[in-house]
């Protein structure tokens, strides 16, 4: 049934149907409504689980990866510098194989301080080993959360839901939160293997030397690869129970023949279709929407670009000195493919929750006339706010 939910108590009811046994909780803007939603959640009695109150992102990330490695299906959150913190742990987590769901409410990283939205902390730890999941809207965010527990639990990698904060943790919508027993059937009880036992003991995580340590990289490498597959079969099976679908690893939507791609990730895709319905008279675009992340799709990606003539990658963070994060591994898959390289230009927009308008997106086609291959900007930048030097 459709309820009007603000996107963070979707998401703690999404949870609270998963039967998660311990939550670790500590509050960050913008993702601190989540926490704080399931602790209402477990106060009034409709959750049943361990809700450990800690003091910092690092504690946090540290008692559910032990909850975790003791066998118990266990979730957290944070956002911006509280990823950061958690950073040294999330590597931990990973590199222990340890199944487990973080929601990652996406914040600028200062300095300077900034609450708002953009995906430099998810971003920031894009290499730590963790499959990451992007969501465009709050009902993407519920059904990918649930999804990520049966990912997590097949592959035994822990799962980051990206949602755009207050973009999507703070307004409301209609969400359908699946009924108990139709999670209970698509997630069924879990039991991990590999889980410390007192009474058979063990260690997780042990000094490794280089005798071993690169055939460890590489199977984590490899597990990350095969996991593809159960990210688009965990949606296919969400779609048959639901009638939903998120995507699977990227979606496509646009004239067929279109010979122009727009890509990106997260909410921005929304603007992106109601900016194309608003202006029929532009060049017919294909958008792209990336919805794994990681790992990166670029068998996909390279067959939904299949046919482009220009493809325009949209990213909500990028690397200083370098450009765009996204818009460079787009750009190396689709060289490593089989088919013509596309004339690819590259656009970071909404830096720290600058609002991302629909009359951008005249702006974007229009771009392309002057744009040479591989270009890359900061789209939305007002150079007349900077010193002369900066320009």
């Amino acid at each position: 049934m459709l309820e009007a939910l603000e996107g963070s108590m979707a998401i703690a009811k999404a949870v609270t149907r998963c039967r998660p046994e311990v939550v670790a909780a500590y509050p960050i803007t913008p993702q601190t409504h989540i926490v704080e939603n399931i602790s209402k959640l477990v106060a009034d009695g409709q959750l049943k689980t361990e809700l450990v109150s800690v003091e910092s992102e690092f504690s946090a990330a540290s008692v559910v990866l032990g909850a975790a490695a003791a066998g118990a299906r266990a979730y957290t959150a944070s956002s911006s510098q509280g990823i950061l913190l958690m950073a040294e742990v999330l590597f931990n987590i990973s590199g222990m194989r340890i199944p487990m769901v973080l929601t990652c409410a996406n914040r600028a990283i200062g300095a300077p301080i900034n609450i708002w939205n953009d995906q430099s902390d998810s971003m920031a730890v894009r290499d730590s080993g963790w499959i990451q999941i992007y969501c465009a809207d709050n009902q993407e965010a519920v059904d990918s959360t649930i999804q990520a527990y049966r990912i997590t639990e097949r592959t035994e990698l822990p799962v980051m839901v990206c949602m755009d904060g207050f973009v999507l943790t703070h307004t409301y919508e209609p969400v359908d939160i699946p009924d108990q027993d139709l999670v209970d059937s698509y997630l069924p009880p879990f039991e991990f293997k590999r889980a410390l036992d007192p009474m058979n003991p063990k260690s997780l995580g042990t000094m490794v030397g280089p005798d071993f340590f690169p055939e460890i990289r590489h199977s984590h490498h490899q597990a990350m690869v095969r996991s593809m597959s159960e990210i688009e079969a965990a949606d296919a099976d969400w779609q048959n129970l639901t009638g939903r679908q998120c995507g699977g690893l990227l979606s496509v939507d646009g004239p067929e023949d279109a010979d122009l791609g727009i890509l990106c990730i997260g909410s921005a895709i929304n603007t992106l279709h109601a900016a194309r319905e608003e202006h029929p008279e532009l060049r017919p675009a294909k958008l792209i929407k990336l919805r794994c992340y990681r790992p990166f799709p670029a068998a996909a990606l390279c067959e939904a670009c299949r046919g482009l003539k220009d493809l325009v990658v949209v990213e909500r963070a990028f690397s200083p000195g370098l450009g765009g994060i996204i818009g460079t591994e787009v750009r190396a898959a689709l060289a490593a493919g089989d088919g013509p390289m596309p004339r690819i230009v590259n656009y970071t927009i909404g830096l720290g929750g600058r609002d991302i308008p629909i009359e951008l997106y005249p702006q974007l086609i229009e771009s392309l006339d002057s744009a040479h291959d591989g270009a890359f900007k900061i789209f939305d930048v007002e150079l007349e706010k900077l010193a002369e030097e900066d320009r």
